[in-house]
Order: C-alpha cells, then sequence, then structure tokens
C-alpha cells in the first residue's frame, strides 16, 4: 500500500507545485532546524500546519479576546482570537492562490501567527511586558512569545520543529505597523530571528520584513482581516454608529466589514500580481491609513473599551507576582505547577527562570482562565 500511496503523492504533489508562481516558495526548499525523515503524505508546510492545529496553544485561540475584553463573556457572537486567525487564513489563501504563492505556506503562517497572544489582546500583552520589564526579562511582544512557544513551550517544552519559513513567518507578522509594500529578505538566516528577538526584548523598535512572500501576504492581511471587523464589533458594542465612520473612507474602502476586505483584497493582488513584492496601491493604503487612525481613536482609546481593561492593568502584577512567589517557595499546590510546570520537560525548566517561567504561564492563559484566578485570589473565600 506504500508505493501506491507514495505514488499517488508523488503526482499530486508535482501537480500542486506546477501551478505555483516562480515567485512561490517551494516545499522541497524548506528546512527544519532538526531534519526530519520526510512524511509521506504531506509537503513539509503541510506538516507544519497540522501540527499547529493539534497544538494546544490553537485550541485556546477561542478563548482569548481579539479587541475588546470581557465582552466574549457576555455576547459569543463578539469576535474572539479564533475567528480572527480564521479570517487571516482565508483572505492570506484567497490573494496567495491569486497571486501564484504556495498557500500551504501561508496557511500553516496564518494559523500561527498570534499562538503568543495573553489574555485580553493588545492590552493584556501591554501589561505583561510591563511586569516582564520590572522582573529584567525584557518587554514582551506576542510575536515573539508565538514563536517561543512553537519552539519550547508545545509538546511539553519540545517544540513543534517548524520550518524555518513557517517561524519566520509567525515572528515577522506585525499588523500594527501600516506598510503600503511589503519586500521580503529573503537572505534572512537564523542568527538575523535571534537578533531581533534580542533587539526587541530591550525596546529597539526596528524593522523586520518576512523572508517570503506569502509572510508578506499573512503580515499584510493581519490589517485586512481586522481593519473593518473592529468596526463591526464596536458597533455591536455600541460605542460607534455606521453613520458615523469618515465619509471620504466610507467612499473609497466601503462602510461595511465585507465591503473594505473587497476593496483591499483587489488592491493587493492588482498590485502585487508578477511582483517581488506585495502592496497596496498608494491611494488605498492612505485610505486604510486614515481608516486605522479613526478605529485607533474611536475604539481602541474609547473611554468604555480603557475602563474594562484598566482591570487588566491592575490584576495583571499581581497575578505574576503570585506565580513567581508560588515558584520560590515551591508551592506545589499552585496553578503554575498544576496545569504548567509539571507537564514541561527538563530542557524547557532548566533553561528558563522563574519570571520567564510565569511570563509563559500568563502567555498561555485563556481569557476566562485569567479572569478565575484573579477571583481566587482576590475574592474572599465563603465556605
Amino acid at each position: 500500500m506504500n508505493d501506491r500511496i507514495n505514488s499517488i503523492f508523488k503526482e499530486i504533489k508535482a501537480e500542486h507545485e506546477s501551478i505555483l508562481g516562480k515567485r512561490a516558495f517551494y516545499n522541497s526548499n524548506a528546512w527544519r532546524n532538526k531534519k526530519e525523515e520526510p512524511d509521506i503524505m504531506r509537503s513539509q508546510f503541510a506538516v507544519d500546519r497540522d501540527r499547529i492545529l493539534y497544538s494546544g496553544a490553537y485550541r485556546r485561540y477561542h478563548g482569548k479576546t481579539q479587541v475588546f475584553s470581557f465582552t466574549n463573556m457576555i455576547d459569543e457572537e463578539m469576535t474572539n482570537r479564533n475567528l480572527h486567525i480564521a479570517y487571516v487564513s482565508q483572505i492570506s489563501r484567497t490573494i496567495g492562490k491569486y497571486l501564484k504563492l504556495n498557500t500551504e505556506l501561508i496557511e500553516a503562517i496564518a494559523l500561527g501567527h498570534d499562538l503568543g497572544h495573553c489574555p485580553f489582546g493588545h492590552d493584556g500583552e501591554s501589561a505583561l511586558s510591563r511586569c516582564c520589564e520590572q522582573n529584567d526579562i525584557g518587554q514582551f511582544h506576542h510575536n515573539i512569545e508565538s514563536l517561543h512557544i512553537v519552539d519550547h513551550i508545545s509538546r511539553k517544552g519540545k517544540g513543534l520543529n517548524l520550518t524555518f519559513q513557517v517561524r519566520d513567518g509567525i515572528i515577522s507578522h506585525d499588523g500594527e505597523v501600516h506598510n503600503t509594500q511589503l519586500i521580503p529578505n529573503t537572505a534572512k538566516k537564523e542568527a538575523d530571528i535571534q537578533s531581533y528577538i534580542t533587539a526587541k526584548k530591550i525596546g529597539e523598535d526596528i524593522e523586520f520584513m518576512p523572508a517570503t512572500l506569502e509572510g508578506c501576504v499573512v503580515r499584510i492581511t493581519d490589517t485586512i482581516a481586522y481593519i473593518g471587523q473592529d468596526i463591526e464589533d464596536a458597533i455591536r458594542f455600541n460605542i460607534l454608529r455606521r453613520d458615523e465612520l469618515p465619509k471620504e473612507q466610507a467612499v473609497y474602502l466601503g462602510n461595511t466589514n465585507s465591503q473594505i476586505i473587497d476593496t483591499l483584497i483587489k488592491s493587493v493582488i492588482v498590485n502585487s500580481f508578477d511582483e517581488d513584492f506585495i502592496a497596496f496601491d498608494t491611494e488605498t493604503s492612505e485610505h486604510l491609513l486614515a481608516l486605522k487612525k479613526f478605529n485607533y481613536r474611536r475604539i481602541y482609546t474609547d473611554e468604555k473599551v480603557k475602563k474594562s481593561n484598566s482591570i487588566i492593568y491592575r490584576t495583571m502584577p499581581i497575578l505574576f507576582d503570585i506565580y513567581l512567589n508560588d515558584i520560590k517557595e515551591n508551592n506545589r499546590e499552585s496553578k503554575i505547577f498544576k496545569h504548567f510546570l509539571d507537564h514541561k520537560n527538563p530542557e524547557y525548566l532548566d533553561n528558563y527562570s522563574p519570571a520567564e517561567r510565569v511570563r509563559d504561564f500568563i502567555a498561555t492563559m485563556t481569557d476566562r482562565y485569567y479572569n478565575e484566578e484573579i477571583k481566587a485570589y482576590l475574592l474572599p473565600w465563603k465556605g
């Protein structure tokens, strides 16, 4: 039977690669830090995709905030991190198909790019980063933590041993930075990733382009996936009305999520086809930037949102210190032991300090788990 499977796979693999454009990254050129025997039925990027898809970190996406903290506990139709990942995967594969790029590589990057997001989205990230700096382990950045999860936390600390191209795409995504054009740095090496991590942890603001066009597609799609959806969620959350959207951007980009996505996808395809870069046209990029600024002013810094997120900034250092003390006192009843450290191999435990272990534990939490831990420690117990 294996001979027949090999024959079928070889035929399908050749057919798949024959439709890739000359600028696509080919599966045969992928590499891993630890060499493995090739899978009989799956390409290297399909293996990576499946490893991410079946990881514990991926399953926890569903319980993590996208923008509006605590709302998923009362309204399950508000966008969570899992939905955002699905949108990024779908949109980026659509773009990749029309640009004749490797959609298996795109999908693997898309599914893994936000694994390191801690509970409560970017506000949770900011609060956790403060704690990390106060404990001398450098700033916290979710893209760095995403790579750390697939490299050193998953599978009890062994890591997933993903290809360099997927790992690079994961750490190189940045939906917060506005780029009209993304040109891949095809000469990147492992040392470049490690240098970037060191620089970011000490607060340096450096540009870090993906190594592949596929990575660039996911990076530009990250913005496409959230910009209109955040507006829809803000309208649902009653902090914005549709008629309040800036008229110029509403006319050019559209005033619904589907219209905005349609406009942005078409711009990327038209301006990136047969090119060595991924890009919007200048006019679309300018309108997108204006809409980003509107979202920041009216949604992300809204008083209602800030009031909710103030809870995170008050409680994060409390929880961080509790877990740090539990490690110091070897409190084996603590959740950080029961739900995290007791399930890690000696290699992880030996290589990371107590503060780094606390950082990793908090980063893996869902919103609900974090909330329950806060209540357990801070609310009076009635027996």
